[in-house]
């Protein structure tokens, strides 16, 4: 079964309103929430594993996919749905070989060439973005609302948009035939992440919310 990138969550435990990590994320699942990527960029790898395994827990008992950013040693290790890389990270053929057929892999593209090429490599999907200027990653180069779309229609398989997402532009992408919204603050450093996750969600799906 493909999964269902609606509602994408990106950790980052630097920002989370809970005490644990554990904790955030079975809120946000409980809240709708359809992938979990974990991603810790400064962790001994003993502790990046024992969090996975933990993470992995959790999704599980919720049926969503786990998702482990750059380290495909984890993803591989604790059984994850599938590994996140960026454009410079390993190349995407490369973790293409090493994953198999069978586990996700998801590129960071901001271009359409960029996209193309990850297609190419064997990418299941595609994180698009900055978006919208973010906190999370302050450097990070913005895609236009334009490029968006030729990213759309140069490639078939599903676009998760990421940087700067929120209540106020969640609606803009369903539209453009955008398969999910990545968020990272915008869930997990909210005091009700639950709800944060269910508003996001009916947002981008078009429903009709009280926020």
């Amino acid at each position: 079964m493909k999964p269902d990138y609606s509602l994408y969550l990106v950790t980052d435990r630097m920002r989370m309103s809970t005490r644990t990590l554990g904790e955030a994320v079975e809120q946000a699942a409980a809240g709708g929430c359809t992938v979990v990527q974990l991603r810790e960029k400064e962790i001994p790898s003993l502790d990046f594993y024992v969090l996975a395994s933990e993470m992995k827990k959790i999704t599980d008992s919720y049926g969503i996919p786990l998702i482990i950013n750059d380290r495909i040693d984890i993803a591989m290790a604790v059984g994850a749905a599938g590994v996140h890389i960026g454009q410079k990270d390993i190349p995407a053929d490369i973790a293409r070989k090493v994953i198999g057929k069978e586990m996700l892999l998801g590129v960071s593209a901001g271009s359409a060439e960029e996209a193309v090429n990850a297609v190419k490599a064997g990418a299941d999907y595609l994180g698009v973005g900055a978006m919208f200027p973010t906190e999370t990653k302050p450097d990070a180069g913005f895609v236009s609302m334009e490029e968006l779309g030729r990213i759309r229609r140069e490639v078939d398989i599903p676009i998760v948009v990421i940087g700067g997402i929120g209540r106020e532009n969640a609606k803009l992408f369903k539209p453009m035939g955008i398969d999910g919204l990545a968020v990272v603050s915008a869930v997990i450093a909210e005091s009700d992440i639950k709800k944060s996750a269910s508003t996001l969600r009916s947002l981008f799906l078009g429903k009709d919310v009280l926020i």
